[in-house]
């Protein structure tokens, strides 16, 4: 008898072209179906074992009789003896199969069956000559048929726009994937997990906003029949959340789709997963202290160290993290004391003199934020805290009392890129509206990602809203730096695509 672990490969004829092959697995559907073996009628199979159960813990499941199902990817053997690899959502086991013990006709079909073809198996568990984990097949159930070839087994799915359009191949043939997203769901399950232990609400907003606020950002447009009104996907929950506050939450949280209508790249997509949070009776000092535990607990859960390489690039998620001012980094790596510029025009001149050209109507606030995007980011490897930012680009953060100018607000960069953004609240109404006022000038000027004036929310500030910390992080970015992933395509499931032509017929 030929030992499974020597036989040989058998695969799809390439020879054949796509369309052939589906050609030939539907004739195979009507064969079926003529006689009387609809793969598609089967409802229920009484799965009794995953693969990885079985193996994980064959010294209790050897011998025993199990139910197993899922995909054949790949088959081998051509007599009386053949073998193939179950693939289920927990791995693969080899699936051992012979005439005697199915019956010639059984056995007949069961040589018919395709790659990707998915069956359940029930048999007994054992381990072949070589060492190989296997269920000797005692009876078989075709449960879907595949009509459609995979990719080949040695090529794979290899060109990207391909696997993010047909996202569902990709995460048949390339078992990498489906643990990156194993791992997504963990990181996602991990921040749920502190946040509650911390006696934090989970809560839902609006995704549908009368106003888009929240954030500096283009919103999309959509419009609403019944209300014969436009209406805006959020850009940011944050004026929703901070209505709870005031309602007398305390601690409340969302982790949910945000929409900006804006370029899209390997860092951005114009609609990607946040978390947003906001405590009562803390500041900013507060946010530090939660979001750096924070991402190092989460670490600690999905990849066992707050010690990662990203990219090639060794990354401590240990707290403390760093922390510096955003005008001592505008010193440190462009070389410019931002505290000596008293005047817009000084800093328009200081910023030309650096190679970049600001709007004429920019702001010393706005040239600094300019300064710091361009000479500081791509310097701050490690986990860094950058403090102290411009109330011009900061509408919606507490002023620091003893520095004219700017707000009590940081964003964390880890990497090169921004994973977290935090304020100590704004509460005042009357410092509010005039915030919103600037906002307005700004868009009449023509920047269309400023700020919309919200009167409900200046509202809910006048019943009080207490001292208040709030804390967003980038989900899609957590993912990508905990699963060493280059692009935010390869950490969403369906990221936004271009329609091909056809696509919309």
């Amino acid at each position: 008898m030929q030992d499974p672990d020597n036989s040989s490969t058998r695969t799809e004829d390439s020879s054949l072209d796509l369309k052939e092959q589906y050609r030939i697995r539907l004739e195979k559907l009507r064969e079926l179906v003529r006689e009387g073996t609809d793969p598609f009628r089967e409802i229920v199979y009484p799965v009794t074992h995953h693969t990885s159960e079985i193996i994980e813990n064959f010294e209790s499941t050897e011998g025993i009789e199990v139910s197993v199902a899922g995909r054949i990817m790949s088959r081998r053997g051509m007599g009386k003896v053949s073998f193939c690899d179950l693939y289920d959502r927990s791995g693969r086991i080899q699936i051992f199969t012979k005439i005697d013990a199915v019956g010639e006709d059984a056995y007949e079909r069961w040589q018919k069956l395709d790659i990707g073809d998915i069956v359940g198996v029930r048999g007994e568990v054992f381990r072949t000559r070589m060492g190989e984990i296997s269920v000797r097949t005692k009876e078989y159930t075709l449960l879907t048929k595949a009509l459609r070839p995979l990719p080949d087994k040695y090529h794979g799915l290899k060109d990207t726009e391909t696997r993010y359009r047909q996202r569902y191949v990709d995460l048949i043939v390339n078992p990498e994937v489906r643990d990156t997203f194993e791992k997504r769901s963990r990181i996602i399950r991990g921040i749920r997990n502190y946040l509650d232990r911390l006696d934090f609400i989970e809560v839902e907003t609006p995704i549908l906003n009368s106003i888009p606020g929240g954030a500096a950002a283009r919103p999309f447009v959509t419009h609403h029949n019944t209300l014969d009104m436009d209406m805006y996907l959020r850009i940011a929950p944050e004026l929703y959340l901070k209505r709870l506050i005031v309602g007398g939450f305390e601690r409340v949280y969302e982790i949910g789709r945000l929409f900006r209508n804006e370029g899209m790249s390997v860092k951005h997509n114009p609609e990607f997963t946040a978390v947003e949070l906001y405590q009562a009776y803390t500041d900013l000092r507060g946010m530090m202290t939660l979001c750096e535990e924070l991402l190092s607990e989460v670490a600690l859960q999905v990849n066992g160290s707050t010690e990662i390489t990203y990219q090639g690039t060794q990354i401590s998620l240990k707290p403390p993290f760093a922390r510096i001012s955003m005008t001592d980094a505008v010193l440190k790596y462009a070389g410019m004391d931002f505290t000596k510029i008293e005047s817009d025009e000084k800093a328009i001149e200081a910023a030309k003199s650096k190679g970049l050209d600001p709007a004429p109507t920019a702001r010393k606030g706005e040239v600094l934020n300019l300064l710091f995007e361009t000479f500081c980011e791509d310097k701050l490897v490690q986990p860094t805290f950058v403090h102290d930012y411009p109330i011009e680009v900061s509408p919606l953060a507490k002023k620091i009392v003893n520095k004219p100018g700017l707000v009590d607000r940081f964003e964390l960069f880890i990497g090169c890129r921004e994973f977290a953004n935090a304020y100590s609240e704004l509460n005042d109404p009357i410092d509010q509206r005039d915030r919103f006022a600037d906002q307005i000038r700004k868009r009449a000027a023509g920047d269309d990602e400023a700020n919309l004036h919200d009167e409900d929310f200046c509202v809910s500030l006048e019943y009080g809203m207490p001292p208040t910390g709030g804390l967003g992080i980038g989900v899609d970015r957590l993912v990508m730096l905990l699963t060493d992933t280059a692009s935010i395509r390869d950490v969403l499931l369906f990221p936004t695509m271009k329609p091909l032509p056809g696509d919309l017929s």
